[in-house]
Parts: C-alpha cells; sequence; structure tokens
C-alpha cells in the first residue's frame, strides 16, 4: 500500500505499509503461533483478513496550527502540527468530515493546544463511524471557557454533516500525554451512537471502547459464538466485556450471561443492546472482572475474556486455573501477554486457535483461543 506521508517521512505509524499485505499476515501467523508455543494438539484456524486500506473506524487526531488554519494528524518532535486528513486507513465516511470539522474549528475560534508554551484549548478531534454512517464527534479541550461558542455554532456544522448523531467535549485540563479525560459533556440529545454488528445492535457511548476495525471485529464475535454454541454452556461470563459484543453475540439458547466491565458508560450501553434484542437471560454489571470471579460463590461453565494488552491479573489466573470452569474463549491483542497467562493456566489447554487482523500494517493483532480443561 502506497502512503506519500510515510514515503515523505512526515508519519511512520504504519511500520509495515511497504511489505506486502499478504507477507505481514503470514509474519503475525508465524508470531501467534510461537506465541502458543509448541503444541501440536492446537487446531489453527485460517487467518482472517481485513482490507488494507479504509477499514479504520475511530481516527484520534491532534490539533495543531492555529484557529484560522488548524491541522488534524498527529505532532512533530518540535510539536508541529502534521495534517494527516488524508491518511488512507479511515474510512471514507471519517475522511469526508475532516474539511467540515476543520472549518468548524475556524468559526467557533478553538484555538489548538500549544504544547511547548501550554496555551490553547483544543487538544484533540476523535471522529467514529457506525457501520450505518452515522458519525460521532469528541473534542478534547483543555478547560470548558470554548463551549459556549461550541454550542452556539453547533446547530450549523449539524446541518453541514447530517450524519453527525453524537457530539460532545471531553475535558482533559492536565498537561499530559494521554488522549481524553475524565469527563464528558454532551451537547446533542442522542448520547449514544449505534454500531450495528452482523445485526445486532450495540450502543457506543462517547467513553465506550469499541473495536477500530468494524467488517473483522464482526468475524471475531461470529468465531466466538460458533465455538461457545458447539460447546453449549447453561452458563457464561464475559469479563472485560466492554459494549457487551461477545455476551450479546453468545446470549442466545437460553443461556445465562453475566458481562462484567469497570467502565459504567459501557455496562448502559450493553444493557440498552440486551433490552432491545429481547436478551432477558443476559445481564451486565459495573465493576472488576477479578474481583467478580474471586466473589463469586460458584463458577460459570465457560468464560470468555478480552483483556486489555497487559493480559489478566495474576489473581485471576490462578482463579481460573483452580475453578471448576471447562472452557475459556480468550481474546487477546498480545500475544506476550497471552503467552504468559497460559503459562500461568496448564490446566486449560488451548485446542483451537484464529488470528484477526485488526491492525493492517502494523505488527499488531488478535488472536482468538478456546481453551478446554485437561
Amino acid at each position: 500500500m502506497h502512503c506519500s506521508y510515510f514515503v515523505a517521512e512526515r508519519c511512520r505509524s504504519c511500520a509495515l505499509i511497504e511489505q506486502p499485505y499478504g507477507a505481514q499476515l503470514a509474519a503475525k501467523q508465524a508470531q501467534a503461533e510461537n506465541a502458543l508455543g509448541d503444541r501440536s494438539d492446537v487446531q489453527w484456524i485460517s487467518p482472517v483478513a481485513s482490507p488494507e486500506r479504509e477499514f479504520r473506524n475511530k481516527a484520534k487526531m491532534v490539533v495543531g496550527g492555529t484557529a484560522g488554519s488548524p491541522t488534524l494528524g498527529i505532532l512533530d518532535a518540535e510539536a508541529r502540527g502534521v495534517d494527516l486528513r488524508d491518511c488512507g486507513l479511515y474510512t471514507p465516511g471519517i475522511h469526508a468530515c475532516f474539511p467540515l470539522v476543520a472549518e468548524f474549528i475556524t468559526v467557533a475560534d478553538l484555538t489548538p493546544y500549544d504544547i511547548p508554551r501550554r496555551t490553547g484549548e483544543l487538544k484533540n478531534v476523535l471522529v467514529t463511524e457506525s457501520p450505518d454512517g452515522e458519525l460521532m464527534l469528541r473534542l478534547v479541550l483543555r478547560s470548558q471557557e470554548p463551549v459556549a461558542r461550541i454550542r452556539k455554532h453547533l446547530p450549523a456544522l449539524l446541518r453541514a454533516l447530517p450524519q453527525l448523531r453524537v457530539v460532545s467535549v471531553n475535558l482533559l485540563p492536565g498537561h499530559t500525554a494521554i488522549v481524553e479525560g475524565e469527563r464528558e459533556i454532551v451537547l446533542t440529545e442522542q448520547e449514544t451512537l449505534r454500531m450495528r454488528v452482523n445485526g445486532i445492535d450495540m450502543y457506543l457511548r462517547p467513553q465506550s471502547f469499541f473495536q477500530t476495525n468494524t467488517d473483522v471485529a464482526a468475524a471475531l464475535y461470529r468465531q466466538a459464538a460458533d465455538w461457545v454454541s458447539e460447546q453449549a454452556p447453561a452458563t457464561i461470563w464475559d469479563l472485560y466485556c466492554g459494549v457487551g459484543g461477545f455476551a450479546l453475540h453468545c446470549g442466545g439458547a437460553a443461556r445465562e450471561v453475566v458481562g462484567i466491565e469497570t467502565s459504567r458508560e459501557a455496562v448502559a450501553s450493553a444493557e440498552l443492546s440486551a433490552r432491545q434484542a429481547g436478551l432477558s437471560q443476559v445481564r451486565f454489571e459495573t465493576g472488576d472482572a477479578t474481583a467478580f470471579a474471586l466473589g463469586a460463590s460458584e463458577a460459570p461453565e465457560l468464560v470468555i475474556v478480552n483483556p486489555p494488552r497487559r493480559g489478566l491479573s495474576d489473581d485471576l489466573c490462578r482463579w481460573l486455573e483452580s475453578s471448576s470452569v471447562q472452557r475459556v474463549v480468550y481474546s487477546s491483542c498480545h500475544a506476550g501477554s497471552l503467552a504468559r497467562d497460559l503459562a500461568a493456566m496448564p490446566s486449560l489447554a488451548p485446542r483451537r486457535a484464529r488470528l484477526f487482523d485488526m491492525f493492517p500494517q502494523t505488527s499488531h493483532f488478535e488472536v482468538l483461543t478456546l481453551l478446554e480443561r485437561v
């Protein structure tokens, strides 16, 4: 895949972009197999490939330049804005909204945050597109000072961009490298973006996590649901459930499913999805996955885990190892933490595995593994 930004060394984020996609996929498959170790009894299913371009449903753009001439992209070594609006990874809908968002920054006089001087207001612009082409726009600000101007000019933006459904302001007052803060102010009547995946409506609130590659995420959920259906467990836990993707896909056949997630926003979204789908046997709770497992009076037949890159906690690994859980479906975005967790749970052996290439042009990938008690 050709990228003028990469060739000009303006952005080097896609480290593998000059490699043929087939070679990228083969190298990731080899890395995934190596992470699971010498296990001849593991059935590897052919990897799920992604489109090479226009697959990212979310853009995280650092704002630079000036209010009159803003850049949307990244910052260079001197903290100057590098505009990446033509990046080939984003969906066409996200590409189309960038000029209107930049114009809105100018009209609302949103001064980009200047890192060296620690002045200005607008730090980041976050845009998400749903499978139906609807958009969520989040403006990350240093303070509430520009909110009145944003409210004033927002109706014009909504008219110019009719697919825009949710607009919010996120407050990040500190001088820090993180993308967003804890406080969110929703400015539109609609507060959630509907993410229709495999015929299931999931709802994304401004601070909720969703996979950045919708097509590959849909394949990931289908694979997990197929494995769960084969095993036909009566009880399931979905730990680190997010907005409920795995739980909602695996909640049929009158199974009792409990999803656990630390984010109240995500849990509220998951509960809405379950109600609309008529899945009364699927429920969600806000809480820590490890604390929930250690405090439960009895274990389910099957556990789904989808932890962050650091993997499972040591306590949760020990609990799973010593529990009566018969099967675990483990979705991992980091092969190293997956290998460490498997070593800590020797009684739960991997039987099937499949690679899902969520992130073409980079070394990152997702692996779904079915573990069975031996």
